[in-house]
């Protein structure tokens, strides 16, 4: 792997490790006494997070496939 690729699978795994810690918060006590409106902000951020984190793995997904052919 190219180092930017390596840079990209290092930045999704920290995303996901987030997005755990988040989700684990959302599911948890301390979450219900934060204010509703937060809330919603927690949800959204959880959200684009989780959506981020599918770009990066297509990105992953294609590191091979993109790859230029060398010729020959």
């Amino acid at each position: 792997m190219k180092p930017y690729q390596e840079r990209v699978v290092a930045e999704k795994k920290e995303l996901d490790e987030k997005i755990a810690k988040l989700k684990a918060f959302i599911a948890g006590d301390t979450f219900k006494t934060v204010h509703v409106y937060e809330q919603d902000r927690l949800h959204e951020q959880r959200q684009c997070m989780e959506e981020y984190s599918e770009i990066l793995q297509n990105r992953i997904d294609h590191f091979l496939i993109d790859e230029p052919k060398s010729p020959g």
